[in-house]
């Protein structure tokens, strides 16, 4: 059975992956435009695993969708889409909200670090699993400031305590040949991000040969929350791309 309605509407299908202290509710204004707009849209749940174990997820779930789909990811669901998309026929583009676009053999951590403005190690804390390694968040207290300065700051409460958080292997894993090598990106980020430094981001974008890049002054690592109009225009416009041919 299909996951989507794609038969029914001609629309590719939006597939969205959050990233790490996020989770699927944070596309919920991006979600309900495109519904307006036709398109069947999947958010998935991101497990945060590691990268090849996310990708394989993503893999499963992508598989069970009929007709082409673009792939949406925010953050840490750069490495998920540029992993879990290759090799798949379905898939038309790629669209980088905030996102990691890496290369064979990068990880986020790797990135990250790549250029200055980065800050958020300073406020992560860590929960010991009992296989060993520790799962990630980010400090209630800091999760504003470092995560979503764009947003109100009552939104932001009700996304710290909702966030879900990563392993601290998933953030150090490499990933494997990315999809954007073979398939057409789009790229969407905040001048003010602490997540990932807009550098970093600008050199992911030209790496990737981005089709269109836009820059939100003053727009944080979640700038596609307040601003989610602006990504659903950037999807529409990679829908279009990719169905002209």
């Amino acid at each position: 059975m299909a996951i989507t309605n794609e038969a029914a509407t001609g629309k590719p299908t939006i597939v969205l992956v959050h990233g790490a202290f996020a989770e699927s509710a944070s596309w919920n204004g991006v979600i309900s435009a495109l519904l307006a707009d036709g398109f069947p849209v999947l958010a998935v749940a991101n497990p945060l695993r590691g990268v090849a174990y996310d990708a394989n997820y993503l893999r499963a779930v992508l598989a069970g969708i009929t007709g082409d789909i673009v792939c949406v990811g925010h953050s840490y669901g750069g490495f998920v889409t540029s992993n879990g998309a290759t090799d798949n026929p379905q898939v038309k583009a790629l669209v980088f909200v905030g996102a990691f676009a890496p290369e064979e053999g990068e990880s986020a951590a790797e990135l990250s670090a790549k250029y200055e403005g980065g800050s958020l190690g300073e406020t992560l804390e860590a929960v010991e699993l009992p296989e060993g390694g520790p799962d990630l968040y980010i400090r209630q207290d800091a999760y504003w400031q470092q995560f979503a300065a764009d947003s109100a700051e009552q939104d932001a409460a009700v996304m710290a305590v909702t966030q879900r958080p990563i392993t601290g292997a998933a953030l150090n894993e490499p990933s494997a040949k990315p999809a954007w090598h073979s398939l057409p990106s789009w790229f969407l980020f905040g001048s003010a991000d602490k997540n990932i430094p807009v550098a970093v981001h600008r050199f992911m974008a030209e790496r990737a040969g981005s089709q269109r890049t836009v820059e939100l002054e003053g727009g944080s690592h979640t700038v596609a929350i307040p601003e989610a109009p602006v990504l659903v225009d950037l999807i529409r416009e990679a829908v279009n791309a990719v169905t002209q041919g």
